[in-house]
This record gives structure tokens, C-alpha cells and sequence, in this order.
């Protein structure tokens, strides 16, 4: 209400005069008191950690489904690196976010996330992973989305809880608040509608809004600490195809015939040596809606294929 009263009337009225007004005329509902943090994560640089997470809410009533709202923020400056909005959760789109930050800000030291199977394997807990029939134990397997992370020399480290994350949370917490009404009040229907409200809230966030902590707006911040040289990004690897660094990866074996198998799917690889360990390196073309298929053995790579996505059983972009 006062984002609308200012940008649409400018007429600026605090948040506490709203709040009354609203408890005179029956309207506030009191915030539940929250749980105390159990961890505070506190960095002096950008680029030293990534926090990441991923909300699944109602974010626009008119819609009658939930989206996914996957984000990954500087804990230093507070700038929202990733946003967007998705129908459904898979560790490819939040592959897609880390190929956002890394092309566009470069690699992280750290990257800080929750528990979710998607960033990590968790033995006895995860019963439907494929490893889960294996000796194998926490962390013994690197789940896709933090292979990828580690492949572009990053890391990854747990929060204990979620109160844990807070600095994520609150964002959140701004952005939903606000997206839900701008739904409402323009009659959002559509993924493509809310991504648009969404790149609107984003751009207020990182350009306009001032931090309660920092007393900045997170893009000051962010670029006092590049320009003062405390930043530990780092640039992606040259002469690598980023198809083989954002991308699914999967391990078969070619038989005598140097051919693989991968989701009742068979592979003719002539370049390719007999009875030897082949990692295939699957990524999506979207313009073409096509699925790509990159063979690597012992570091070489063999060669490429493209099937339809709709073949594959297994693995959804």
C-alpha cells in the first residue's frame, strides 16, 4: 500500500500510519513472533557467499496453482543475483540460476542452501534417489545442481536450519508480499505475467530500495566492493563449452560394439573406445526444443547427439 500510495499519488506515508489505520478499521491480522536465528553467517566481501533457496507459494490467487520462486542472493551486498519464477521445481532450473550468476557475475567461493535433495543426498533419508541401494553415505554423492557447483570451482555449505537462512528469507518475504497484491490488483494470470511483475520487484529491490541494515541500496554496495577490490568472484574457466559445465551428467559404459544405452535409448558412438567408462553431458536446447548429448571419455570428448526431449524418461529440463 505504501509502494502504491507512492508511485501512483506520490504521497508518502509510513508503514506505522498504515498499520494503525488498518487497526482501527478492523483490517491487521498481528504477526506470529518468529523463532530466533540459530546461525548468523556474516561476510565481508562479495562474491564470499551465494546464498540460494527456493519458495513455493500461491503467488497469485487468480492463478490457482503455486509457482516456485528460486533465488540466489549476495549475503555481503544483499543484491539479488537470480530471480524467476517456475511451474515446477527440478534441479535444472536451479542449474539455470547458477549459470546465470557464474556467466554473468563469476563463480562464488561459497554457495550456503538448506537441505533439500536437490543440493544434497542424505543417506536414509533419500530412499528414491538411485543411490540409495548402494553403500553410500551423506555426502558420499554429489546430487547434479552441486556437481555443477563444484565443476566451476565453487563449494557448497548447509544451513542447520532454516531460521538459519534468514538474510534469504526476508527478501523473500518483501518480494512475496508485494507480488501477491500486484497480482491481485492487475489481474495476473499467467507465468509470463507474474515473471514481469517479478523483474519489476527485482529491479526495485537491488536499485531503489535501502537496505534496514546495510543503509544501502544493495547495487551501491555491490559495486563499492567491486570497485575497492574486495570481490572473490572469479571467472569461468576459458575455452570450456558451458554445455559441458551447466549441464546433467550421467555414466555408462560402451560395450564391444562401441555402443551405450541411456533410457532404453541406443547410442552408436564410432569415435568412441570399446568396454570404457563414457560420461554423457546432457543440456537443453530450448530454441531448437531439442536435448543435447555430449560423450566424454577419459576426458576426451567423443562426440555429439541430439534426440527429442520428449524420449527421455528419466530426465526433465
Amino acid at each position: 500500500m505504501r509502494d502504491t500510495l507512492k508511485e501512483e499519488h506520490q504521497i508518502e506515508v509510513s508503514v506505522p500510519t498504515i498499520i494503525d489505520r488498518a487497526k482501527s478499521l478492523g483490517f491487521y491480522i498481528p504477526k506470529p513472533e518468529r523463532k530466533a536465528h540459530e546461525r548468523i553467517v556474516s561476510t565481508d566481501f562479495i562474491g564470499e557467499l551465494v546464498q540460494h533457496d527456493s519458495s513455493h507459494h500461491l503467488f497469485s490467487p487468480l492463478m490457482h496453482e503455486k509457482l516456485y520462486l528460486i533465488t540466489s542472493l549476495d549475503d555481503h551486498s544483499r543484491l539479488l543475483l537470480f530471480a524467476d519464477l517456475f511451474l515446477e521445481e527440478t534441479s535444472w532450473h536451479h542449474i539455470e540460476a547458477l549459470s546465470h550468476v557464474f556467466v554473468s557475475f563469476g563463480v562464488p567461493l561459497k554457495y550456503y542452501v538448506d537441505q533439500h535433495s536437490i543440493f544434497r543426498y542424505v543417506k536414509d533419508r533419500d530412499q528414491k534417489r538411485p543411490h540409495a541401494g548402494y553403500v553410500k553415505f551423506t555426502d558420499d554423492v554429489d546430487p547434479q545442481w552441486k556437481a555443477v557447483v563444484k565443476r566451476c570451482g565453487s563449494d557448497v555449505i548447509y544451513a542447520l536450519s532454516p531460521q538459519a537462512k534468514g538474510k534469504i528469507e526476508r527478501p523473500y518475504r518483501w518480494m512475496q508480499d508485494r507480488l501477491v497484491r500486484i497480482a491481485m490488483k492487475e489481474s495476473l494470470t499467467t507465468l509470463e505475467e507474474m515473471r514481469e511483475a517479478l523483474r519489476h520487484l527485482v529491479d526495485l529491490y537491488n536499485n531503489q530500495w535501502v537496505h534496514s541494515t546495510t543503509k544501502e541500496t544493495p547495487i551501491v554496495r555491490f559495486e563499492n566492493a567491486l570497485n575497492g577490490n574486495c570481490s572473490p568472484f572469479k571467472p569461468l574457466s576459458q575455452g570450456i563449452d558451458t554445455r559441458d559445465q551447466f549441464c546433467l551428467v550421467f555414466k555408462r559404459t560402451t560395450d564391444g560394439y562401441r555402443s551405450l544405452s541411456f533410457d532404453g535409448i541406443g547410442f552408436r558412438l564410432p569415435n568412441a573406445r570399446s568396454y570404457t567408462e563414457t560420461e554423457i553431458r546432457i543440456s537443453p536446447d530450448y530454441k531448437n526444443n531439442l536435448a543435447i548429448f555430449r560423450f566424454w571419455q577419459q576426458g576426451r570428448f567423443v562426440e555429439e547427439h541430439k534426440i527429442k526431449p520428449d524420449q527421455l524418461k528419466t530426465v526433465h529440463f
